[in-house]
């Protein structure tokens, strides 16, 4: 009778199990995008997930902004991660497609410069600097670090930076060469921060760029250097303060998730949404990131609720300001 009963326990935990498994099979929120925005919404996946006890699971994919955004304008994912507004041409494919969407700001991002630790000669760099060193015409003609600064050392110059299907990527270009995706091809180029790490810390003679978070995870391996603000002429390295007060320019940015308007209507993206926007700002320090300032994620909300559809943004902008995002009402 025990063994009956015993057995009959199991099979019923089994099937719970097999019955929980398939509803979290059925329940799934797909993302896909940024490798920058990818450990903030990581960690709200991983603690939504905990949350739901696996009712939900949460796919997180890294394809960078241009490849998400190719997959979400194609209505493959539920939401893309972007680390730079939605482009002109991206919109017109979403619209070709009949994919509507909201913005929103997950947090800040400061875009680090780095150079190997045993680079004793590089104090600050110029936004001038980085594009005499990055700018297509430099293409192998700047190759070495006395054609960028007559003191700098007559020694090669090996450059590392984003991958061009990404928003960091983009939104350097725009902010150091003056046009976003323009750039020298001949550069180590990957989506994949940890490959530009390892060249950056087995390289004396090396300079590249990516989002601050990745430095921070690899600070004992890199050496950071300051940039020199346009508008003030001092040198800035970007932290939480610099970039909240906009002196770190002009490599600060917020980045976004941006969420399919068709896919609101299934329960489990609306609740994870909601769950970004109230634990947003928590996890993204976690991580490394800079949390948006004040009310924002509250504000961020509430377009979500009132379903506000659109961006407020024509391309890449530079310089901006979160707190700006919500003085324009969205358009498709």
């Amino acid at each position: 009778m025990f063994k009956k009963v015993f057995s009959g326990i199991v099979a019923a935990a089994m099937a719970m199990t097999l019955t929980n498994a398939a509803m979290a099979a059925d329940k799934i929120v797909k993302i896909d995008g940024s490798s920058t925005v990818y450990p903030v919404t990581e960690a709200v996946a991983e603690e939504f997930q905990k949350a739901k006890k696996g009712a939900i699971k949460v796919t997180v994919g890294i394809s960078g902004t241009g490849g998400g955004f190719k997959k979400f304008c194609r209505g493959e994912t539920d939401i893309s991660n972007a680390s730079r507004p939605i482009l002109d041409q991206e919109r017109k494919l979403c619209k070709e497609n009949g994919i509507e969407y909201i913005e929103l700001p997950v947090a800040y991002d400061g875009m680090a410069i780095m150079v190997n630790p045993a680079n004793t000669w590089v104090k600050s760099v110029t936004v001038a600097d980085l594009k005499k060193m990055y700018e297509p015409a430099a293409q192998g003609k700047i190759t070495r670090w006395n054609q960028v600064r007559p003191e700098w050392p007559d020694a090669p110059l090996r450059l590392y930076g984003a991958g061009v299907d990404s928003g960091t990527f983009d939104y350097f270009t725009e902010a150091i060469v003056g046009k976003a995706k323009s750039s020298r091809g001949d550069f180590t180029s990957s989506e994949d921060d940890n490959v530009l790490v390892q060249g950056i810390a087995t390289d004396k003679y090396a300079l590249g760029f990516f989002g601050v978070a990745y430095y921070e995870e690899n600070k004992d391996k890199l050496k950071l250097v300051p940039v020199v603000n346009p508008h003030t002429g001092k040198p800035v390295l970007p932290s939480e303060q610099t970039v909240k007060d906009g002196s770190y320019q002009p490599l600060s940015r917020p980045i976004f998730i941006y969420i399919n308007y068709k896919s609101i209507d299934k329960p489990e993206v609306k609740e994870f949404v909601e769950f970004y926007m109230k634990n947003g700002a928590k996890l993204s320090k976690q991580v490394g990131y800079i949390p948006l300032p004040g009310d924002i994620y509250k504000k961020s909300l509430e377009r979500f609720n009132k379903k506000e559809k659109g961006t407020v943004f024509h391309g890449a902008e530079v310089g901006i300001k979160v707190e700006d995002l919500f003085k324009t009402k969205p358009e498709m």
